[in-house]
């Protein structure tokens, strides 16, 4: 993981959720990852049809890898859909910490899809077609549909990464930083599958002009296990990302010092001994600390002013619950 780059404002807790990206406490999405998911479906829809067309008058076994890979990527932006969908629940008593980890089990299943339905299949075409090459035929339709997936692509992918753009500029950090380190799951993935889906056409258009250029079949079986093979890396990624999601990721250094000075700057609050911090879902944190009231007020009377600082930080969209009990006075002092 790349180190932590310089922070927004460390006493905004809402710069940890980003406007573009936030959610609201009763689920209903305020950013633009639900309409990068659906440009990406629709586009990807479309570049399926298209190259399984060209597949079957061109007999290229890039170009079907190519429509295994855009198939792949349709299926997979459903579950993402069901990913924003299911994960923007509101809690209630069977999820007392709402529904935020079904992003992370969705899109775990997008990734599988990518892999097996992706990669295995355009990798074990290409072993095939080297076995047994074929003859391709009417080279200019696959160029045609590859240029025309090369522009639809990038149409989806544009949008990704102008989300990402923003989001990781809110968090003083780079595209790339963002993207992979991102609680946001869909957004990586959208971002990562067209980006190899851009990389995927430049690898199949290789190998057919190869093909074409030389003769040999070879070369259009290899730009078929190409694609299997970026695919494949693609989807171990994500899956490894989204696992640590699931078994509990940590929260960056920034993001914490930002959360305690928050926590700090609250007017009842003296000092913090005790933060732990958790990822529910993306961009919701399940926070527990130990803190010390100003002064020396009565049981009943500490009881309620703790209560009303845990209301204070669940007013940000970005705290699902927050806990908190009493410091004893021998425990050291939480700095920012």
């Amino acid at each position: 993981m790349p180190p932590a780059e310089p922070a927004t404002d460390p006493g905004d807790l809402t710069s940890l959720t980003p406007a573009s990206s936030r959610e609201t406490k009763d689920g209903k999405s305020k950013g633009g990852s639900l309409f990068t998911v659906i440009l990406a479906f629709a586009a990807n829809l479309v570049i399926a049809v298209a190259k399984t067309i060209a597949a079957v008058l061109t007999g290229s076994a890039s170009m079907l890898a190519e429509a295994a890979h855009s198939w792949a990527d349709t299926g997979n932006e459903i579950f993402l859909l069901i990913a924003e969908r299911r994960s923007g629940r509101t809690r209630d008593e069977q999820h007392p910490l709402g529904y935020g980890r079904e992003a992370y089990v969705w899109s775990m299943f997008a990734a599988f899809g990518l892999f097996s339905a992706g990669a295995i299949v355009s990798i074990s075409h290409g072993i095939s077609e080297l076995r047994n090459p074929e003859e391709g035929t009417d080279y200019l339709v696959a160029y045609i549909v590859l240029a025309v997936s090369f522009v639809l692509e990038g149409t989806s992918f544009t949008q990704a990464l102008r989300q990402s753009r923003k989001d990781a500029k809110a968090f003083g950090r780079t595209t790339l930083g963002f993207v992979l380190n991102t609680s946001n799951p869909t957004l990586r993935a959208v971002f990562a599958e067209d980006s190899a889906a851009l990389l995927g056409i430049l690898i199949a258009g290789a190998g057919i002009v190869l093909h074409e250029v030389t003769g040999n079949a070879a070369y259009d079986a290899a730009g078929s296990i190409g694609v299997g093979l970026l695919l494949g890396v693609v989807a171990v990624v994500l899956i490894d990302r989204n696992r640590r999601f699931l078994v509990g990721e940590a929260v960056p250094a920034d993001a914490r010092a930002r959360i305690l000075a928050f926590i700090l700057a609250q007017p009842e609050v003296a000092r913090v001994t005790y933060l732990h911090l958790e990822f529910v879902g993306p961009s919701r944190l399940y926070l527990v600390a130990a803190i010390d009231i100003i002064g020396e007020a009565s049981e009943t009377t500490v009881a309620y002013r703790l209560r009303e600082v845990e209301r204070e930080l669940e007013v940000e969209d970005v705290v699902e619950e927050a806990v908190l009990t009493l410091s004893t006075p021998e425990e050291r002092s939480l700095t920012a």
